[in-house]
């Protein structure tokens, strides 16, 4: 976090007309629920080219404690938005930030953060007794994610294989309790979109870190290979533990990744 200058809107004010959206090259303003808020701190360039075109006054500029201005995650941004949505799936970009059911777009795809200020994450533990969980997210696949989408900002990511919550359903109170959870599937699924849009998240979301679960099986290890793919595309330096559960529910390894593990391509 840096002091720098950055719009903010005024709620009274706007009535979302949408002209600051598209005024705006980084496209680092959206509309949700009627209002213009920030995508992400991230894409504002704090020049404020948005001010004028305010029919309301509702756009200004202040001086604050905010996230560094990033041309690389703006560039992945419009790229992102530039492409076609998917078919009977309008709107999927739209977001509630946890306020409830977005306007408009496909229910499956609309991010929710479900956080409580009690969550906290949990420790690995060989516990027997699967205790209450709860999500953290919605969605959880991975191919119906954002990479922008507001749980995944700084988060502790935990990226799992689909059959490792069923091979050991403690798995999600002692490892995903507290934190964003994203599934998918490295043998059935196409891996090409997962490898577009994980390098889109670690260019965007800024992750602290991820932890990523997978079967022992040969090909579940897929979701590791897809991950060091995504990082060394987007350039990204996150740590990184990989867990592998055995087909009896068993953990058989916890590793942690190396630096230069983490940005291969390989």
């Amino acid at each position: 976090m840096m002091k720098r200058k950055i719009v903010k809107f005024d709620e009274n004010k706007c009535t979302g007309c949408g002209e600051c959206v598209d005024a705006c090259a980084e496209a680092a303003i959206e509309i949700v629920n009627g209002k213009a808020r920030m995508a992400g701190e991230v894409y504002c360039d704090g020049l404020g080219a948005c001010l004028g075109r305010c029919p309301e006054d509702a756009i200004a500029i202040e001086e604050r404690e905010a996230e560094a201005f990033d041309e690389r995650a703006v560039t992945w941004r419009l790229r992102r938005l530039s492409q076609p949505e998917p078919a009977g799936c309008p709107s999927a970009a739209i977001h509630d930030h946890g306020a409830g059911p977005a306007s408009a777009g496909c229910p499956s795809a609309v991010s929710r953060d479900m956080a409580t200020p009690n969550d906290a994450p949990s420790r690995l533990s060989a516990g027997p007794d699967l205790v209450e969980y709860r999500l953290r997210n919605w969605p959880i696949q991975l191919a119906l994610v954002q990479p922008d989408a507001p749980f995944l900002r700084g988060a502790d990511l935990v990226l799992a294989a689909d059959c490792t919550a069923f091979a050991r359903p403690t798995m999600l109170t002692e490892l995903t309790a507290g934190r964003p959870l994203l599934i998918a599937c490295p043998k059935l699924d196409d891996s090409e979109p997962y490898l577009s849009k994980l390098t889109d998240m670690f260019a965007e979301a800024h992750l602290r870190s991820l932890t990523i679960v997978h079967m022992t099986v040969p090909c579940c290890h897929g979701l590791s290979h897809i991950v060091r793919q995504a990082m060394g595309a987007a350039g990204a330096d996150v740590p990184v533990t990989e867990v592998t559960i055995g087909i009896e529910g068993n953990i058989e390894t916890t590793k942690n990744w190396p630096a230069q593990a983490r940005t291969a391509e390989t």
